[in-house]
């Protein structure tokens, strides 16, 4: 059975580490393919994540809650390696805002180590430059090596 876990942070000074790769913010209509084969490949097993195909990444554009400016893509020599994608909740009543990890991707065979940390914090910095004072996630239970990097940067 799949356990998918809700982890919180109460955000502030978010310093990432130093990882010497070229990030820019996604750009719909020009990385569209290589991030579907990037995504694909990473999450080949995910029952969610994986399998993507052009539509899936379309609905996602078209939703209310898609800004480009928090989708993050790590390349390495021109090549995508990985990704930190947010996503911003703004419709729960009596609350502010809520940044989400909405999905981290990284390339382990073509990623220096510490990319997804860096990356996920890299979606951190963008929230509290938002002002955004809090941030989730969702991830699977047995996902070990998410679960560490998100502990490590203080989810709960």
């Amino acid at each position: 059975m799949r356990t998918i876990l809700k982890l919180e942070k109460r955000l502030g000074e978010i310093d990432p580490p130093l990882i010497d790769v070229d990030v820019q913010t996604f750009i719909p209509g020009v990385d569209d393919e290589a991030w579907l084969a990037l995504n694909n490949r990473i999450f080949a097993n995910h029952p969610d994540q994986g399998g993507w195909i052009m539509q899936d990444l379309t609905n996602r554009i078209a939703e209310s809650w898609f800004d480009p400016k928090g989708f993050f893509i790590a390349k390495k020599n021109g090549a995508m390696i990985g990704f930190c994608w947010t996503k911003i909740h703004n419709d729960l009543a009596r609350q502010g805002a809520i940044g989400e990890i909405y999905v981290l991707g990284v390339d382990k065979a073509h990623s220096p180590k510490g990319l997804g940390k860096a990356l996920a914090a890299l979606g951190l910095q963008y929230f509290v430059a938002l002002g955004i004072k809090d941030a989730m996630l969702y991830v699977d239970a047995d996902n070990a090596a998410a679960l560490k990097v998100y502990k490590d940067l203080g989810f709960n």
